[in-house]
């Protein structure tokens, strides 16, 4: 190409840019800015933004971002999500015309991240699919199905007396460092190769506390099908309260092409005492133990978001374990009371049994599903019922036996079983068992195969059951996943087993 060719290609290009020019026109567009006039914890007030929305996303200086809480006729509450050190009173504030918002996709699977979308691991920018606002109405009930199939979480006393199935809500409550999150970890681990999403939202948690879970999942592989969201208990309240909301948005991302979803809420306490802190600053009326008259609705919006999809919707489900503590195990306390007027159920764990180191120290007694029994497998019913009988009335019996030494015989089998099956329902911690497993060990124990077995034999004893089934065949341990139930020659066979590995824990009784 000569010179000429080079001169008339630019000549070209600036009468392009010049008819451009010539023909653009500048169109005004105009910005609604108000004015922080005050500056409080977690909390700012606003002035000069008439059309500004409720819980429309606000932006100040610093990247900063808020939620418009209330709309005043002078002013505007909003809740800060994040920190407030730099914010001044005069500052400029924009409106951002949307609501708060989450990214979500398949990519977020194995990462850790806050209530922002922002990564909080060391795996660099997070890619997402699309983004989803964090306060989403619940499914329609003509849109859901029933609670039709079990959510296996390991844990031989609830998933044979306090059922879970998929879409379900159900609770775990318990004083301090009873174990409640323990039982979530376990739920979570024994989904791995089940074809469930987890989601574990931490709320207001110690970091060290976030860091030994993070840690824990990883040993056991659950990372891989997991999303951790993070607020720390120094985080700002805002942060604290839309980071359940946003978790929820991320897992109805999978429930809507289909998956089945888990997620835990560890815990509602703190959302509780974040939601309060927030609604005191920004003089809502405190009502009973100071928190405000909408507490109830904050968490009913938002457990309602977990189903069972129809069909037509692809099926997929969000199954809910919010996390409660209580003080002095009142269960009967203002929030409790409330999460379990909300939810299908609880699990209480009581720190007595806690202290006599029977764990998970689950109190069957207050414990409840009301409507995991209907997606229970057929095989767990057939012994759920002789084991809760036999349990209740071990419990009964043992208070009343400590006052008197002379017992008829027939009560003293009744101890001496309930005592096999305390024994049985306890397990370690992140050692969930197969549906073959449990099976087995609680078949034998209803059938009092255990009864002459010393209880200082009895971990050892169910080890060597575990063991013996291991060895059936691929199709009588099939049979006991059947929601048809299970076949008299398939639990014969097992029985038999268990018979056999037991003869040496027998003789050396």
């Amino acid at each position: 190409m000569g010179a000429t060719d080079y001169k008339g290609l630019v000549n070209d290009t600036f009468e392009k840019l010049a008819k451009h020019r010539e023909n653009h026109e500048f169109k005004l567009a105009p910005k609604e800015v108000g004015r922080v006039t005050s500056v409080s914890a977690g909390v700012v007030k606003v002035s000069g933004l008439p059309n500004a929305g409720y819980e429309e996303l606000l932006k100040f200086p610093g990247n900063l971002y808020g939620i418009a809480f209330n709309i005043d006729e002078d002013e505007i509450g909003v809740i800060l999500l994040g920190e407030d050190s730099d914010l001044n009173a005069g500052d400029l504030v924009e409106r951002t015309n949307r609501v708060m918002d989450v990214p979500v996709g398949k990519a977020l699977l194995g990462r850790v991240i806050g209530p922002l979308g922002e990564p909080m691991d060391d795996k660099g920018t997070i890619s997402f699919e699309k983004r989803l606002p964090i306060e989403r109405s619940a499914t329609p009930i003509m849109d859901r199905s029933g609670v039709s199939v079990p959510l296996q979480t390991g844990i031989k006393v609830i998933d044979a007396l306090i059922p879970i199935g998929r879409g379900q809500r159900e609770l775990i409550l318990g004083d301090r460092q009873t174990g409640k999150t323990a039982i979530a970890l376990d739920t979570i681990v024994n989904q791995k190769d089940k074809d469930v999403i987890c989601v574990y939202c931490a709320i207001g948690q110690r970091a060290s506390a976030v860091a030994k879970v993070i840690a824990d999942l990883k040993e056991n592989g659950a990372m891989e099908y997991t999303i951790v969201m993070v607020t720390e208990g120094n985080d700002s309240p805002g942060l604290q309260y839309i980071a359940p909301y946003a978790a929820t948005s991320i897992a109805e991302y999978f429930m809507q092409i289909g998956k089945d979803v888990l997620i835990v809420y560890d815990d509602l306490t703190n959302h509780a005492r974040a939601y309060r802190e927030l609604s005191l600053l920004l003089k809502r009326p405190p009502g009973r133990e100071a928190f405000p008259g909408d507490i109830f609705y904050i968490h009913s919006r938002l457990l309602e978001r977990s189903t069972h999809l129809s069909a037509a919707l692809g099926g997929g489900s969000l199954t809910a374990l919010p996390i409660i503590e209580t003080e002095a195990q009142n269960i009967s306390a203002y929030i409790p009371t409330n999460l379990i007027s909300i939810t299908d159920g609880q699990i209480y764990l009581s720190p007595k049994q806690f202290e006599l180191g029977i764990l998970p120290a689950v109190e069957v007694g207050k414990s409840v599903s009301r409507v995991g029994g209907k997606a229970q497998l057929p095989a767990y019913r057939a012994i759920a019922g002789d084991l809760k009988l036999g349990f209740s009335q071990f419990e009964e019996l043992e208070t009343f036996a400590r006052f008197g030494s002379h017992l008829d015989e027939e009560t003293k089998n009744v101890i001496e079983h309930g005592k096999r099956i305390r024994e049985v329902l306890k397990q370690n911690e992140l050692q969930p068992l197969s549906v073959t497993e449990q099976i087995g060990i609680l078949l034998a124990l209803t059938h009092g195969l255990f009864d002459s077995i010393a209880l200082e034999n009895m971990r050892e004893a169910e080890k060597a059951v575990i063991k013996s089934i291991a060895t059936l065949p691929e199709a009588i341990q099939k049979s006991f996943y059947d929601p048809e139930g299970v076949n008299d020659a398939g639990r014969e066979s097992m029985l038999t087993a268990a018979k056999t590995a037991l003869e040496e824990f027998q003789k050396t009784t």
